[in-house]
């Protein structure tokens, strides 16, 4: 039986596909105050803003491509059962080949109404004002904003509870809940981050810290964990 591998991953391994990091040095994101367009009081004050700037984020990661750390993360599944949990809302990881992905932060390429959270419908197009679910609500994107629950976070929280090697890669942990998920680890299952800047994380959580860019630091691991 294949052990499980569980891999955490955060906008830095979608950053070397041309996509940029979700939050800057200086609380902008491309040109935006990110609490103008990734807020409900953003979206409600401005909805046509919001709108279209994930269309805008939609056509770009729809012209990006997977890179090589997408791909590494893939291949491990010829060696392991592999859940692949991204605080990221592209699809870069399903398009790199990687069949278990849970998407804590939503889906770029996916919509819901405004009161009914369960139901999706994939977007064709672009979103735009007066464009109604089946409930007549305004269509919204399926995009977790600050200040919103996650749903998927307790789903995740068995997951990581359930590993036997853990992979942290491309992400700074300053983000919550999803920096939280750490804690559910198992203490004593090898664990290994993935950052040219790596986060600071207690010692007791025992990680072997790989200091490279995702595309370079996963290829090491490949190494490491196939040979």
């Amino acid at each position: 039986m294949k052990k499980n591998l569980v891999v955490l991953t955060g906008a830095g391994i979608s950053a070397e596909s041309g996509l940029k990091t979700f939050r800057d040095s200086d609380g902008l994101w491309m040109g935006y105050n990110v609490y103008e367009v990734a807020t409900p009081e953003g979206y409600k004050k401005n909805p046509k803003l919001v709108l279209d700037f994930y269309n805008m984020r939609r056509r770009e990661v729809a012209a990006a491509q997977p890179n090589a750390a997408h791909k590494g993360i893939a291949d491990l599944q010829n060696h392991y059962n592999v859940t692949v949990i991204t605080q990221n809302i592209d699809d870069l990881h399903e398009r790199a080949g990687s069949k278990n992905v849970l998407h804590l932060h939503g889906e770029i390429f996916k919509m819901r109404g405004e009161k009914d959270r369960n139901t999706l419908y994939e977007i064709t197009r672009d979103i735009n004002v007066g464009d109604l679910a089946p409930d007549q609500t305004q269509f919204r994107p399926h995009v977790v904003w600050f200040n919103e629950p996650v749903p998927m976070i307790e789903k995740a929280s068995i997951i990581m509870s359930e590993a036997d090697i853990f992979i942290l890669a491309g992400t700074s942990l300053q983000v919550y809940p999803a920096a939280g998920l750490i804690d559910y680890l198992p203490a004593d299952v090898p664990k290994y981050i993935i950052d040219i800047h790596p986060p600071y994380l207690q010692p007791h959580h025992n990680f072997y810290v790989i200091k490279k860019s995702a595309t370079e630091g996963i290829a090491e691991l490949l190494n490491i964990l196939t040979s």
